[in-house]
């Protein structure tokens, strides 16, 4: 029996090449075992378009290999029997030596934060508790929030914040200066995030006469109180309104996490 790990591929689509390797590949080492995949692969794409290889979720080493031997990770497949992350690469990927082809090799696995824009827009009926503030209520949660929502992949924050604005109320608001950065902690399902309050200006208060909200998601919006901010808003939702105000007049930082 041959002592060397045990390293193959398998045609198991027209045009796609799967690897599967042995528990033994890494004996020799991580980068002997690097240098075995990276060879199954360019053997694999002399004859297939693309070679892809699966590896469980808690494998931490595998996916190390698969990712250094030049495979991009593409997502997480879901399955009954366990979760597996799919790897792969493409005959006309850009050389992993090159720099175009590294940095979409790291742009496949590094961390990506959800971004979320959002925007402040007062009116001008402010009264010895500060002004009020346009807040939305959705149809998702019960909580109401500011205007706002995530930005598209390739997407403006500024310009990104107004289209939302637009497609939600109808309103035709351009986005002003960066208020406040909030960073919002992993929360009901959701992974943390970043949220970019921008500066929607002061308009008459008849402004909110003219929102027609997009049904899908917003049941109402009107200009609210601090007070009444605090009464129908999550806590944190009521501490960044408080922390953008505060920011926007100077007298609070720029950049808070949940609100603090």
């Amino acid at each position: 029996m041959s002592d060397q790990p045990q390293i193959s591929h398998a045609t198991v689509d027209d045009g796609t090449a799967r690897l599967t390797w042995t528990s033994d590949l890494t004996d020799r080492g991580w980068q002997a075992a690097v240098d075995v995949v990276r060879r199954q692969v360019a053997a694999a794409l002399t004859d297939h378009e693309r070679v892809e290889v699966k590896v469980a979720v808690d494998d931490a080493e595998a996916q190390r290999i698969a990712t250094w031997s030049g495979l991009r990770r593409e997502g997480v497949q879901r399955g009954r029997t366990g979760d597996v992350v799919v790897y792969a690469r493409l005959v006309d990927d850009l050389p992993v030596h090159e720099p175009g082809g590294f940095r979409s090799l790291l742009n496949s696995f590094l961390p990506r934060k959800r971004g979320i824009a959002q925007m402040l827009v007062r009116d001008d009926t402010a009264g010895p508790d500060g002004p009020r503030v346009l807040m939305c209520n959705l149809t998702y949660k019960t909580d109401w929030d500011l205007p706002g929502g995530v930005i598209e992949v390739g997407e403006s924050p500024r310009l990104g914040v107004s289209r939302e604005v637009e497609e939600e109320l109808s309103l035709d608001i351009a986005a002003g200066e960066l208020v406040l950065t909030d960073w919002l902690p992993p929360w009901g399902g959701w992974d943390d995030a970043i949220c970019l309050v921008f500066d929607g200006g002061v308009h008459p208060a008849a402004i909110a006469d003219q929102v027609v909200p997009q049904a899908r998601e917003i049941t109402t919006a009107a200009f609210l109180t601090l007070d009444e901010v605090e009464e129908r808003a999550a806590d944190f939702t009521a501490r960044r309104v408080r922390a953008a105000l505060a920011s926007l007049a100077g007298t609070g930082p720029a950049y808070t996490e949940s609100g603090r």
